[in-house]
């Protein structure tokens, strides 16, 4: 059993630090203060291709799978654009999978090499104002007409509404009350983003500015029934493909911010010098940093094993829960602790640390709670009643 990183892998991140140094940590304040998304950056990760890192060759992609993936998304994060750099290039990863596992030939050779080159951008819509993660209690209908699905709605926190080209869409295509089973009923679709249909409202929030997260207002997209991912009705089955990548994904980028989080507060402990003695000698300062590292390596650990499940082909929504759970607890409390460590300079901006904390709070928020995780591990690994 060996726990170095191949040489491979070792390549893998060399090369996308090599492409993300441009990018410096000034770059990423810049487009935190001016909110605009990253165009420069993602064409950098486009043209390198890296975007395409996870996808089959046959579309234009590399091939590799979620540990290389989970490899690339926490050289990002740890080079300092954090949340920022590494959403910007998130939803190529994991959202379009649905198309890559559902999609006919014909939708797969349309959709994905346009993604994996950077000339189209995608957001994802699932998540209603009412329903959170109740995702079988959607309300967005899409009611067919002709050949055309009409659809009127709302989702809220969608990323990259801004900027995005297209949407994979998730709606309901017959009542709930219709169905036989809950998940049943809600459909698939990945089609244009019609902003004469659909208003987009940017929510302004704590983090991440320069990835913009949006309400949207459906009345009346129409969607051609070509544009619609597998069978009517098994939606809800087709996006479970992606929620385990997703998990382990923001779990390495939580496990790269926790780490430039660290480093920053490691350089900053040896050179402060506080009564005629870095500050760092103390071990008051040495103690809780100590923690931070052993923290994010059990949790490196724990990300690295769900993403070599999930390339296995083998069962792992426990460890991608767990690892998501673990990375984004270790990578906060490093944030935390940074800020801690720099004092008064930790609140300034110019040190960077104010920035990881506010990013890092989106791990331990999405895609999932640290509350269902529990609930989930409680369920389905010790065999405890369901409380939800």
């Amino acid at each position: 059993m060996n726990f170095e990183l191949s040489p491979e892998h070792a390549a893998i991140c060399d090369a996308v630090r090599q492409t993300c140094s441009p990018f410096t940590e000034d770059y990423w304040l810049a487009r935190d203060d001016d909110a605009v998304f990253p165009h420069d950056f993602h064409a950098a990760m486009a043209k390198a291709g890296w975007l395409g890192i996870a996808m089959p060759e046959a579309y234009g992609g590399s091939g590799l799978g979620i540990t290389e993936a989970s490899l690339m998304m926490q050289t990002i994060a740890e080079t300092g654009a954090c949340m920022s750099g590494a959403s910007a290039v998130h939803m190529n990863i994991f959202g379009l999978n649905p198309i890559v596992v559902y999609g006919t030939e014909k939708q797969k050779m349309q959709y994905l090499p346009p993604v994996n080159e950077g000339k189209v951008k995608a957001c994802f819509g699932v998540t209603e104002p009412n329903t959170g993660l109740n995702t079988t209690e959607l309300k967005t209908r899409a009611v067919l007409v002709g050949d055309r699905y009409v659809v009127h709605g709302q989702k809220v926190w969608i990323s990259t509404a801004q900027v995005a080209d297209k949407i994979l869409l998730l709606a309901r295509t017959t009542p709930i009350e219709q169905c036989k089973n809950r998940t049943h009923g809600l459909s698939l679709f990945y089609t244009d983003l019609d902003r004469s249909k659909v208003q987009v409202h940017r929510i302004d929030k704590m983090g991440r500015h320069a990835v913009d997260s949006n309400e949207l207002f459906i009345d009346g997209l129409e969607i051609p029934v070509e544009d619609r991912i597998g069978e009517e009705g098994q939606g809800f089955r087709y996006i479970l493909h992606g929620m385990n990548p997703e998990r382990i994904l923001i779990a390495a980028e939580a496990i790269g911010i926790g780490r430039v989080a660290l480093r920053k507060a490691t350089e900053y402990a040896k050179e402060r010098v506080v009564f005629n003695r870095p500050i760092g000698q103390n071990q008051a300062i040495q103690h809780p940093l100590a923690k931070n590292w052993m923290e994010l390596e059990a949790a490196r650990l724990m990300t690295m094993n769900a993403a070599w499940l999930y390339d296995q082909h083998l069962e792992c929504g426990a460890q991608a829960n767990a690892a998501k759970y673990l990375a984004a607890e270790a990578g906060f409390r490093a944030c935390e602790q940074s800020v801690m460590t720099h004092g008064g300079f930790g609140y300034a901006k110019e040190y960077h640390v104010e920035r990881y904390l506010r990013e890092v709070m989106i791990t331990r928020i999405a895609p999932v709670s640290r509350e269902l995780i529990l609930s989930f591990v409680a369920e389905r690994v010790l065999g405890l009643p369901k409380s939800y």
